[in-house]
């Protein structure tokens, strides 16, 4: 694909490039170049658009994008356009584009960076400042690890992977290709295990490693603790939010969920696609099945069966919780009732008693 280089190493495509990208039908001129994408109130003269939501249709006119990607069938003729079934998707694949032409740091190692001669780099590596790595570690083709993280030995990093600042990759960790780890998160440090003996808390070793599987991402300040013994592993596709906390032995299965502030204690296994949403807190040694669903806040007891979902504390089926958070509602009128027909009870009561 031909590109035309920008300012501080951006990229332009022509219209008819992009096009080609998403397999859209392209009207109008295809040498327009294009060198960004945005949103249709706040695109600018080079940048493509699109039309995802029919709210936005007032802004056709109005945008100032030099193109718009529309509905294939769409009567909209006002600029040059690409059509497709599904605009958004589209408009996700060119910003995945002009995203991954975009590297944070420039190839290379640079100067204050501490690279153990043990390391195997791949090509089109950049490492950016005051990152370690520690020996015996392989990194991937075309990796990027930004200023402040440390990467401990053994560990292995796949290619096309993006590190932030300040993340800290322990021992034998290892990551798919594509993986994202946000700023300040740690990926294989001890478990939380402990064997208490007269009153005393011993350390117990904690000697196993995570995996995350190709196309992870995790956010900023998320823990992810290696296993007592075997691994913990985070499976292909999965996303998880900031400061969530996965515990030792835990395994998040393909494609899932977790909001943030999410907490799973160890060895417990969550399914695919499973969606667990923000503050959830799940106990140890439980199973989580497929396509489940968590609400916010609730706090898992016991094992859920694959497609249900559930909300509260304890969790129940989500139908019956919200019964529960209604009649809770009516909680003081209810008090008030019973306690009138207790006294109503006691009138009738005496009254029998005089009768007698």
């Amino acid at each position: 694909m031909s590109r035309t280089e920008r300012g501080q190493g951006g990229t332009e495509h022509s219209l008819a490039e992009l096009a080609s990208v998403v397999a859209g039908e392209l009207h109008g001129d295809g040498t327009l170049p294009i060198h960004g994408v945005a949103g249709i109130k706040e695109a600018q003269p080079g940048e493509i658009t699109f039309l995802g939501n029919p709210r936005y249709e007032e802004w056709l006119g109005k945008t100032k994008a030099t193109a718009i990607i529309l509905p294939r069938e769409h009567p909209f003729n006002g600029r040059p356009s690409i059509r497709v079934d599904d605009p958004y998707a589209a408009f996700h694949r060119l910003m995945t584009l002009f995203h991954s032409e975009h590297r944070l740091v420039p190839p290379g190692i640079h100067p204050t960076a501490l690279v153990d001669p043990s390391v195997k780099l791949g090509q089109d590596v950049a490492i950016g400042p005051y990152v370690m790595i520690a020996a015996g570690s392989v990194i991937g083709d075309r990796v990027t690890i930004l200023p402040g993280t440390i990467i401990g030995p053994e560990v292995k990093i796949g290619p096309e992977c993006l590190i932030y600042p300040h993340v800290v990759l322990r021992e034998e960790t290892e990551l798919g290709a594509r993986v994202i780890v946000h700023a300040g998160a740690v990926i294989g440090d001890d478990g939380f295990g402990f064997a208490t003996r007269d009153g005393r808390h011993e350390k117990v070793p904690q000697l196993g490693r995570v995996i995350l599987e190709d196309d992870v991402e995790i956010g900023s300040n998320t823990c992810i603790d290696r296993a007592t013994a075997g691994v913990t592993v985070i499976r292909r596709g999965t996303r998880i939010d900031n400061l969530v906390q996965v515990a030792h032995n835990v395994t998040i299965g393909e494609d899932s969920i977790l909001c943030a502030q999410v907490g799973i204690a160890g060895s417990t296994s969550v399914g695919n696609r499973v969606v667990l949403a923000g503050q959830v807190g799940i106990v140890g040694h439980i199973d989580i099945g497929d396509e489940a669903k968590v609400g916010a806040q609730g706090g898992v007891t016991k094992s859920i069966p694959p497609a249900t979902e559930v909300s509260g504390y304890p969790a129940t089926p989500h139908h019956q919780a919200k019964r529960m958070y209604a009649a809770l509602r009516h909680l003081p009128e209810l008090q008030r009732e019973v306690r009138r027909l207790r006294e109503r009870v006691k009138e009738l009561e005496e009254r029998g008693g005089e009768r007698s």
